[in-house]
């Protein structure tokens, strides 16, 4: 009987020191794709989604999440799928597109009379009253003019955990491009 013991607290700390599980997230949009033909393309209104940029808080692997006023977390094991500034203009190009009938949204430049769409996201995290934050100012260069917009928004989770908070964020950030959209559209 003596002889299994030492086993038996090996198999339990064994069991104990197994690496927690690492999860990937991918913001999903909302977008359904169309081919148009380039002599289509040359006729349509055009918007060039130039940069996302975030901070470096965020320009990490790791989602964050606001714990107190001054603190802020950088999960280690709930990570992003691919860099969280690409991820955004990759789903801004989508969405603008979905709310953009009719227009050619991309993330390279189309040529000389398209629109110029830049963003600074200074916030894209979860936060400690179970609300994600997302807010920052976009500048849209069109016909010459410049149209400068801040943006805040802070959006109740449904439930608990990395899955919901990541859902609420994508939802957000679709709110915010249609945001965008209407004003491209009322200067158009």
């Amino acid at each position: 009987m003596m002889k299994w013991i030492p086993i038996a607290l090996a198999l339990m700390l064994a069991g104990c020191s197994s690496t927690p599980e690492m999860n990937y997230y991918q913001l999903p949009s909302a977008s359904k794709s169309t081919v148009v033909s380039s002599r289509e393309d040359a006729s349509r209104p055009a918007v060039w989604v130039e940069h996302v940029s975030v901070p470096d808080y965020l320009a990490g692997n790791g989602v964050v999440f606001q714990r107190s006023d001054v603190q802020y977390v950088i999960a280690s094991n709930n990570l992003w799928a691919s860099p969280l500034d690409q991820q955004l203009q990759q789903t801004l190009v989508a969405n603008l597109g979905e709310a953009l009938p009719g227009w050619l949204v991309s993330a390279s430049p189309l040529g000389q009379s398209q629109d110029k769409l830049n963003v600074n996201v200074t916030g894209f995290h979860g936060r400690y009253d179970g609300h994600a934050v997302i807010s920052g100012d976009w500048i849209l260069e069109h016909q010459g003019q410049i149209i400068k917009r801040s943006f805040s928004l802070t959006l109740p989770q449904n439930k608990d955990g990395y899955d919901a908070l990541v859902k609420t964020l994508a939802a957000g950030w679709q709110q915010e491009a249609q945001v965008i959209a209407n004003s491209i559209l009322s200067n158009n």
